[in-house]
């Protein structure tokens, strides 16, 4: 299994926030060594190798991982906290990740 993390730049050249905090999670958890290759994606550059994955992915958000297992086809995850309950096999709270899919799309909204 090959999984890759990208996190992005912005176009004014600030690391992505939500990323940082990511990673960050990743290294208190012990996570961060279970990811293969880490790629950036940089709003300053459209041909830079995390850009390039994402248009490729049709993914719009940032982190997101890949992950590639032989004979099968790859999976993307934009939302942390249900790759790690999916892929890393680690215990998480439904509320969580709740928390996590409102807090990326904030169009969404409880009924």
């Amino acid at each position: 299994m090959k999984i890759t993390m990208v996190k992005k730049i912005l176009a004014d050249g600030s690391p992505c926030k939500k990323c940082g905090e990511v990673e960050q999670k990743m290294l208190e958890a012990g996570h961060f060594d279970r990811i293969d290759e880490v790629l950036i994606a940089d709003e300053r550059d459209l041909a830079s190798p995390g850009m390039l994955l994402a248009g490729e992915l049709a993914v719009d958000r940032a982190p997101f991982f890949l992950v590639e297992e032989a004979g099968k086809p790859p999976l993307v995850y934009t939302v942390y906290l249900k790759f790690v309950k999916e892929i890393l096999n680690q215990a998480t709270e439904e509320k969580d990740e709740l928390k996590e899919i409102l807090d990326n799309n904030p169009d969404l909204d409880f009924l």
